[in-house]
């Protein structure tokens, strides 16, 4: 039995099997016809709402003005019912916006490409791909299909890790790897550069749980902390953070251990940056943004106390954006504080800078245009 889910289809009166590869996900369609440089975007995009997937055979370009020309199809705005009502909270504004996304992303993925083994294109006018498809998936020996839309995230992800992301505080640029949160937003490293560290780090170590690319464990490294363990789980952010970690220097002072959570041993710093919004993510690339029943953010919190010096300080950097949302009200955290045993000594905050806490039109944006970024200081509480 074949491991890899298969995607079936008939072409030319001949029935074909592949490989079918979503990063997202998304499992195989059942219904696929063929499309080409002479399929009209409202026919791609009624079979595409249908359910029904397109595999390309035509011009690689033409098949981006497709993809791009089903985009504005979906985006159109609808003409608003006599009836519609806003939604009666921010919590509702967010599901029906993620519902949104998933069904806008679904529609877009039905537009499928052929791929050879090695990740070639076997298309007129196609790019080559090979090396951000080796990144994102690793090699490949056989004949598989994927989505436009995933291609063009494998694509940008690639051109991210070559070019990397600059991260003023470290005076050094951050490369994330495809599926590794990108630090893009850099309101909580900075908080992570100005905060007084412990006077308890003399006598140990710092942890840094749930690296990603290692950004706040070179940050670390770069304000003198002797001795950094960052912890990982994904076996894409332990290459990533290993990556990161050697090019800007780091290695003889940070230590990267796969492990879930906490390291063996006690540190005069814990810091921990988990996702921010508790809520299911939908495909597997989205457990770096959403964190289902605020889970990682217990587990920092109940382990942190067992695992700190006397006098240490354990950094928790949270994002207020689900208290705007109505997700999870600030005396809840407060609670789950008080209940590990721990108090808060400080904390530290940043207004956002990304584009979206200035669009008026994101369907969200009360919410992204009050939220704050915190650095919490904990410590033990006695």
């Amino acid at each position: 039995m074949n491991e890899f889910p298969q995607i079936v289809w008939d072409e030319n009166g001949v029935s074909h099997t592949a490989r079918w590869r979503s990063e997202s996900g998304m499992p195989p369609p059942k219904r696929v016809v063929i499309a080409d440089d002479q399929t009209s975007a409202d026919q791609a995009y009624r079979l595409a709402c249908e359910g029904t997937a397109l595999l390309y055979r035509g011009d690689f370009q033409n098949a981006k003005q497709l993809l791009q020309a089903m985009a504005r199809r979906i985006d159109r705005k609808p003409r608003r019912p006599a009836k519609a009502t806003a939604p009666k909270s921010p919590a509702e504004a967010f599901h029906l916006h993620r519902q949104a996304q998933a069904q806008r992303a679904r529609a877009l993925g039905m537009l499928l490409l052929p791929f050879d083994a090695g990740h070639s294109l076997p298309l007129r006018r196609a790019p080559d791909v090979r090396q951000a498809c080796l990144e994102a998936y690793g090699p490949a020996d056989e004949a598989y299909v994927a989505s436009l839309r995933e291609l063009q995230g494998l694509i940008g992800a690639h051109e991210w890790r070559k070019k990397g992301v600059p991260i003023p505080a470290l005076g050094a640029s951050i490369h994330p790897h495809y599926g590794v949160f990108s630090p893009v937003r850099g309101e909580y490293i900075d908080l992570v550069a100005k905060a007084p560290l412990p006077a308890a780090l003399t006598k140990g170590a710092a942890f840094d749980i749930g690296t990603g690319t290692g950004v706040l464990a070179a940050l670390l490294a770069r304000r003198g902390v002797a001795r950094i363990v960052a912890t990982e789980q994904d076996p894409r952010a332990l290459a990533c953070a290993r990556e990161n970690l050697a090019r800007l220097g780091c290695t003889k002072r940070v230590e990267v251990v796969q492990t879930d959570m906490f390291p063996e041993g006690h540190a005069g710093l814990i810091v921990c940056n988990p996702p921010w919004v508790p809520a299911r993510p939908s495909s597997p690339v989205e457990y770096a943004v959403y964190d289902p029943d605020s889970r990682m953010l217990h587990a920092f919190l109940d382990g942190l106390a067992a695992h700190l010096l006397p006098g240490g300080e354990g950094w928790l950097i949270l994002s207020d954006l689900a208290e705007h949302l109505g997700l999870r009200p600030r005396d809840e955290l407060l609670a789950m504080i008080e209940a590990a045993g721990l108090q808060v000594l400080d904390r530290l905050g940043a207004r956002p800078k990304h584009p979206k806490a200035q669009d008026a039109d994101d369907p969200l944006h009360a919410a992204r245009a009050a939220e704050i970024t915190s650095l919490w200081r904990l410590g033990i509480k006695h």
